[in-house]
């Protein structure tokens, strides 16, 4: 298959209150007819409350986890989003993507949020993963890496770049603006989902989720400061006739990560 269909969830979420974020996402989640992916925001559950010691869930175990797996299974889709969990009394801010057959899959968020000291209480990333659904590949990334375009530079090994965020109102110019740019410079879709609300420190989210095309597009786009889910189903034969016509990614200069 060439298509992907994306149900991408911008959503308010609830202080460090687990169960009734999953409520309402599950109510929310009932309206998806069909989707291949279903996205969620960052630390979806919870919020970015990193410095909460009972918010974090045991690795691929806990409350956030099964939960996920029964709605891949319930959707027949694959789930994502992020999750704070413990790490050698630690946390990580990992991206779980789980398929309906239980596999399952991680990303840990690279680039911590220095400006929300989210480095003193949280492990840093040591790989970079690429996923795949339909043979389509997939590069997930979360929030603050999305300033960073190094890391999410296209080596011809991805297609679709998935950011899951809580990206706030004051920074928000930004967010559009990166998203854009993310999928021109790489020649890929980039999806973008972010939340809403204001969260337990008093910072704001007016939203932004978004589906942007190779050309730095928004195809589709949830209203802001809404509650919504957005989806679309993008076909890869498209981008690969663009790259053919605009064989660009061949010039692009060769480099190495140290991590």
């Amino acid at each position: 298959m060439s298509t992907l269909t994306i149900a991408a969830v911008q959503t308010n979420i609830q202080w460090l209150d687990k169960a009734k974020n999953l409520a309402n996402l599950a109510e929310r989640l009932d309206s998806i007819k069909s989707a291949d992916l279903i996205v969620l925001p960052e630390t979806f559950s919870t919020g970015f409350g990193m410095d909460d010691e009972a918010i974090q869930e045991p690795q691929q175990s806990g409350m956030v986890y099964e939960w996920m797996q029964q709605q891949s299974i319930k959707h027949n889709a694959v789930i994502a989003g992020s999750v704070f969990v413990e790490d050698a009394g630690r946390k990580r801010n990992r991206f779980y993507w789980i398929y309906p057959n239980g596999e399952t899959y991680f990303y840990d968020k690279r680039h911590l949020f220095r400006l929300g000291h989210e480095e003193q209480y949280v492990n840093p990333g040591t790989s970079r993963e690429v996923f795949e659904i339909n043979q389509i590949r997939i590069l997930p990334q979360v929030c603050y890496d999305l300033r960073f375009p190094v890391w999410s530079r296209n080596r011809q090994d991805y297609d679709v770049m998935v950011n899951v965020a809580n990206w706030p109102i004051m920074r928000r110019d930004a967010w559009d603006t990166l998203l854009k740019a993310r999928a021109m410079e790489n020649q890929v879709f980039v999806v973008g989902v972010n939340r809403v609300g204001l969260d337990g420190k008093n910072v704001d989210h007016s939203g932004g989720t978004a589906i942007y095309d190779f050309l730095g597009r928004a195809i589709v786009s949830a209203e802001d400061n809404q509650q919504q889910i957005i989806q679309m189903t993008i076909d890869i034969d498209e981008l690969k006739a663009f790259r053919q016509s605009y064989p660009m990614l061949k010039d692009a200069d060769d480099f190495e990560i140290k991590i």
